[in-house]
């Protein structure tokens, strides 16, 4: 487990954001077991209390779910899954959409060079597998 720790954000909402990121990607499954509190803080080296807080806003949002003293487990809410995937690709298309505003590129152009891309990419994952 790897975050990258910036200064912009709150360290908890970081922590927040890559396990948002790990379930959209299916690296983390649903039911699946994650790390305590404690352990999450010492393998990331952070504050034990801020890791708490994080893991009390990922329950309120219903991202994990704890039952009694068992260990904490991702959600297998579908609707929560759903709705963490396209929370982030809202996200990195609103900040996609802002930086190309901001040099005036023709939308034509930017599909374009989307397709173009996209498709350039799928071709070069095809090849690895």
């Amino acid at each position: 487990m790897k975050i990258n720790v910036n200064n912009r954000d709150p360290v908890y909402v970081q922590v927040i954001r890559y396990f948002k990121e790990q379930i959209a990607t299916g690296n983390f499954e649903p039911g699946q077991e994650i790390p305590s509190r404690r352990e999450l803080a010492n393998r990331i080296k952070i504050n034990p209390n801020t890791a708490q807080r994080a893991y009390k806003e990922m329950e309120e949002q219903g991202l994990i779910y704890t039952e009694r003293n068992l260990p904490s487990r991702i959600t297998k809410d579908e609707k929560v899954l759903n709705e963490v995937r396209s929370e982030l690709i809202s996200e990195a298309v609103n900040d996609f959409v802002t930086s190309i505003r901001s040099i005036n590129v023709p939308i034509d152009e930017v599909l374009e060079m989307i397709k173009e891309k996209y498709s350039t990419e799928n071709k070069g994952q095809e090849g690895k597998s």
